[in-house]
């Protein structure tokens, strides 16, 4: 009877909140008790209890591992990034033209920033910074050139600022951007300091990122509704990322100053995820560098990693890709490329063990393709962090393969 009492009391305060709620206008959901006595559950940490037996079921057929007694590398390339675009669907509809346009510009030393603008895909127009150096291109006609992408960090006011020094903006993105800068890269704008050893350097927006951002501001919670939204209506909103990084990478080999067959990318946190998706996904990309950002479904898929709490997942989330390929499997599709892989010892969001697994199997693969030189694999005693030493080796990667 006492327990009857309780439950009963418990749905009297939900209806009546429901109704209070409803009366304000409000859609607040009716306050819940965490749990029941005596109340079977199916779910730990947001983990449904059966998740080790779905990890089971994934077998990753379309991994180089699983192909190649049947079909040959280059085969396996094309058709298996065929397979990983038809769960990026809808695709944005490429622009007709990119209409770049430069809206400001600062003089540095040795490069120019520009603030510019062009079309993304035929909907959207974004704003972007360009550096520029002011040397002569080596012969070939252009400069190499460097794409990046910027981080996630549960951060939102800011995107590009994060990886190039702003200008002409308002004191707090100026204060916030030298503040990031030196949370994650080490008090360096990793652009600035491509652009002065010679790269022409772009960095853009991702959707939901400072000019891209939140018309109503800034919300966290935001990112699961954006993410239902756009499931919703045929796509999602981690495929539509990376078709914007797979396009900013054809605007970039598009400009008159920029030598097609040197273009890199480069991407820290979920910009490493950004970078190492980009490379295996366009060949307009010949080298790529990423940092702390790599692992297996097997350790990220547990009850104590912070992928498991959604959120901030939604932006690298592709609906039916696990379903084909590890994210070393995607990530092995660039090769022959040069690629780069750092990750932190004391990183807390990549255990080592997965690491190690990850880095191993795309050593396989690199090395079945002669291509083992190619591969650079890294971890460094760091934490979730690019610190300056690794931004050194970065560049010299890039000037040796680029």
């Amino acid at each position: 009877m006492k327990q009857f009492l309780i439950t009963l009391l418990l749905a009297v305060s939900a209806v009546a909140a429901a109704q209070t709620n409803k009366a304000a206008g409000n859609v607040t959901v009716p306050p819940q008790p965490e749990r029941l006595p005596g109340m079977d559950y199916g779910t730990q940490r947001d983990m449904p209890l059966f998740f080790q037996q779905l990890k089971s079921q994934l077998t990753w057929p379309w991994a180089w591992q699983s192909k190649q007694r049947t079909m040959p590398f280059d085969k396996w390339r094309t058709a298996a990034r065929e397979e990983v675009m038809k769960t990026m669907q809808m695709a944005p509809p490429a622009p007709q033209d990119y209409n770049y346009e430069v809206i400001d510009t600062e003089h540095r030393e040795g490069y120019d920033a520009l603030k510019i603008r062009f079309n993304v895909n035929k909907w959207e127009r974004v704003l972007a910074y360009l550096l520029n150096p002011l040397s002569s291109p080596s012969a070939g006609g252009g400069s190499p050139a460097v794409l990046l992408f910027h981080d996630h960090g549960a951060h939102f006011s800011i995107g590009k600022e994060k990886m190039i020094k702003p200008f002409g903006v308002d004191s707090l993105i100026m204060a916030d951007a030298d503040d990031w800068s030196q949370r994650c890269y080490d008090s360096l704008y990793v652009g600035d300091e491509l652009a002065k050893a010679g790269y022409v350097v772009l960095c853009t927006d991702a959707l939901f990122w400072g000019d891209r951002g939140r018309m109503e501001g800034v919300r966290y919670d935001s990112q699961q509704a954006l993410s239902a939204n756009m499931l919703q209506m045929g796509t999602s909103w981690g495929a539509w990322i990376t078709w914007d990084d797979i396009r900013s990478a054809e605007f970039l080999a598009s400009l008159p100053m920029v030598d097609k067959e040197r273009i890199g990318c480069l991407g820290f946190s979920m910009g490493a995820y950004r970078s190492w998706m980009t490379a295996a996904l366009t060949d307009v990309v010949k080298a790529s560098a990423s940092i702390c950002w790599m692992n297996d479904t097997e350790h990220l898929m547990s009850l104590s990693n912070n992928q498991n709490k959604g959120g901030s997942a939604y932006s690298m989330l592709v609906p039916g890709i696990r379903n084909l390929m590890d994210y070393a499997d995607v990530a092995a599709m660039a090769c022959p490329k040069p690629s780069l892989f750092f990750n932190g010892e004391r990183d807390k969001l990549f255990p080592v063990e997965g690491v190690e697994n990850a880095y191993w199997r795309m050593r396989e693969v690199w090395h079945s393709q002669r291509a083992d030189s190619k591969l650079v694999t890294k971890i460094w005693d760091e934490k979730h962090f690019f610190n300056r030493q690794m931004q050194e080796e970065v560049r010299r990667f890039f000037d040796r393969e680029l």
